[in-house]
């Protein structure tokens, strides 16, 4: 039996079925889980209300007050996908299959087989030739099988681009996110396959974009923008004359500029008439354009992302409930944030912890108390190990640091 119960009656032996409100209120990865200790409880004071299951945990007291049972919850089929995953307390958390360090080295294979596939692909369609889909399919599934096995590793080295190569590699990047949000939101194997070819696909039409418009190392005119803007359309064209790609597919390439408020393009949508897929393909794009070198900016730190996206969210530019998978997919501090700790030591994020969005794996490099590098050392911030914790995020330019991913990038063969 499912009960909405207020925070004040919540207690050790519970079993959460939904945390209520945003992630920005509190620091739970999963949806589903059983309170383990104090510490839980803690974490979860921040909250009004949660939901538990009296079937998988303890009751509340018969006399308690303010309760609400939730047996007859209708939720409709919207709602339903785009519920964060259930886990028991004693499954993998979500995607983990191994670790992040253990994926990396095939998951930079997998990037470089891509990278040369991406820019024949926006090569050939520069030069006219018909679009064929069907050879990417073995790719998303390489993406999706990387996916499987530690998420952060591929989604953070796609982010990984030049300038140059932004254009194509972007479309890598968001077939890796678009698959990653496809699992975190708990669709089937083959619309999480559609969704990684849909963001693979979706910006296609780029490559028919005059190139001193699409590479312009400074803001677009408002005619070059309306130019820009056509490549939506222009991609959905040569994607329906090609073959190889489905409704989904199209759709998101069609549509994944369009936003919740409606004030999108090319068809201006607003709410239920954006697809999830596009919905989904909103986020994932905007992800990685803002935190990805563009001929015109450096890309900004994963972690301020997320927050400005947050707010963007609020804003009406994303659908919300779809933006809160995407921050459990990919951690509300990414691979490759600069972190403050309360120790006084910056770190940079090389994974996501296994329980909590606030404790993910860290390496320390810099003392802001002594002013100076210090020997690295790997942290995990949720294994009870330490008492430290992240208390801020950190711009890298600020402390003039240039290359930050090295500390969680793999070394060079």
């Amino acid at each position: 039996m499912l009960r909405k119960i207020p925070i004040q009656q919540v207690r050790i032996g519970m079993h959460v079925h939904e945390v209520c409100g945003s992630w920005l209120d509190h620091p739970f990865w999963r949806a589903s889980f059983k309170i383990a200790d104090a510490r839980q409880l803690k974490q979860l004071a921040v909250v009004k209300e949660v939901i538990i299951d009296t079937s998988k945990g303890l009751d509340v007291d018969a006399s308690g007050a303010h309760m609400e049972l939730m047996d007859d919850i209708e939720v409709s089929s919207t709602e339903a996908v785009t519920q964060a995953v259930e886990l028991d307390e004693d499954e993998t958390p979500l995607a983990m299959s191994v670790s992040f360090q253990q994926e990396i080295a095939r998951a930079s294979r997998i990037v470089e087989q891509s990278r040369g596939a991406m820019k024949s692909m926006f090569s050939d369609v520069r030069m006219g030739k018909a679009v064929d889909t069907e050879h990417c399919l073995p790719l998303v599934d390489d993406i999706t099988q990387s996916v499987s096995r530690n998420p952060g590793a591929i989604v953070s080295l796609a982010r990984l681009k030049t300038s140059d190569d932004y254009t194509y590699m972007h479309s890598v990047a968001v077939c890796a996110l678009m698959v990653a949000l496809a699992k975190q939101l708990g669709l089937n194997e083959a619309d999480t396959r559609e969704a990684g070819l849909a963001g693979l696909v979706h910006d296609l039409g780029k490559a028919q974009m005059p190139l001193e418009v699409l590479n312009k190392p400074g803001a677009l005119t408002p005619a070059e923008f309306a130019i820009m803007k056509g490549h939506p359309e222009a991609g959905h064209r040569m994607l329906v004359e090609g073959n190889g790609v489905g409704p989904i597919a199209l759709d998101v390439c069609l549509h994944h500029h369009e936003k919740i408020n409606g004030k999108g393009y090319p068809h201006g949508l607003k709410g239920e008439e954006i697809s999830l897929f596009s919905r989904m393909g909103a986020v994932c794009d905007v992800y990685d354009a803002i935190t990805s070198n563009r001929p015109y900016k450096a890309g900004w730190d994963p972690a301020d992302s997320v927050q400005k996206m947050a707010q963007w969210a609020k804003d009406g530019h994303f659908d919300e409930r779809i933006f809160q998978a995407f921050v459990k997919s990919v951690g509300i501090y990414p691979t490759g944030s600069l972190v403050k700790l309360k120790s006084g030591r910056l770190g940079v994020v090389v994974e996501q912890g296994g329980k909590s969005l606030l404790s993910p794996v860290v390496r320390v490099f810099f003392s802001t108390k002594a002013n100076e590098p210090i020997v690295p050392q790997l942290i995990d911030l949720g294994d009870g190990s330490t008492t430290d914790q992240i208390v801020s995020r950190e711009s890298p330019a600020t402390w003039g640091f240039k290359n930050i991913d090295q500390f969680w990038m793999p070394p060079s063969n």
